[in-house]
């Protein structure tokens, strides 16, 4: 027994209504490129890869709140938290006194956190880190060029980044001290 042509409309509007939804929930989870990250492209234009553990980190170049350029690249040989952090996201607050505490009991090893920031005014970003009291380098990132390229989806985001530049771990999410120390270990025992 063949189905009538309405039960084919409707079976029609209903595959439709799913591939309709599977393309927009792959456009919320991939993201669309943006014109932002257009300079941080791989060779042939096409979007550089979103860093992997087990790959080298990609380097960038931001200015710290006092205004000097800050490059990773000229911290090869530390071990480097890269923290992507808002004023505004709850968890990053959260988490930060944590980063604050490891990065004294570990900036004699050389260990190094760059915070960087989603977009802000410097007025905003410098009320904060003077309010938490942080003495690490927070970065400035316009136009969330830096947050594009490491293809950051959720704040905070953390690429723990070995002696060697190579991401030796991702965390997506805020962290306890104790998150936080175990992270620590995969970079700082090279």
């Amino acid at each position: 027994m063949e189905p009538d042509n309405s039960a084919r409309s409707t079976l029609f509007i209903l595959g439709g209504g799913l591939l309709i939804g599977l393309a927009i929930g792959l456009v919320v989870f991939v993201g669309l490129p943006s014109a932002q990250s257009a300079g941080a492209t791989a060779t042939g234009g096409a979007p550089a890869p979103a860093p992997i553990v087990g790959s080298p980190a990609p380097d960038f170049t931001l200015q710290n709140i006092s205004g000097q350029s800050r490059a990773l690249s000229a911290l090869k040989g530390q071990p480097v938290l890269i923290n992507f952090w808002a004023t505004w996201c709850g968890p990053c607050r959260y988490e930060m006194p944590a980063i604050e505490a490891a990065y004294q009991q570990h900036k004699a090893e050389g260990f190094t956190v760059l915070a960087v920031d989603a977009d802000e005014p410097l007025d905003v970003v410098a009320a904060f880190v003077s309010e938490l009291g942080l003495s690490f380098e927070v970065l400035l990132d316009p136009g969330n060029v830096v947050n594009d390229v490491y293809r950051v989806r959720a704040y905070p985001t953390s690429y723990f980044v070995d002696r060697d530049g190579v991401v030796a771990l991702l965390q997506i999410g805020s962290m306890t001290e104790s998150q936080l120390q175990k992270n620590l270990e995969k970079i700082l025992s090279q």
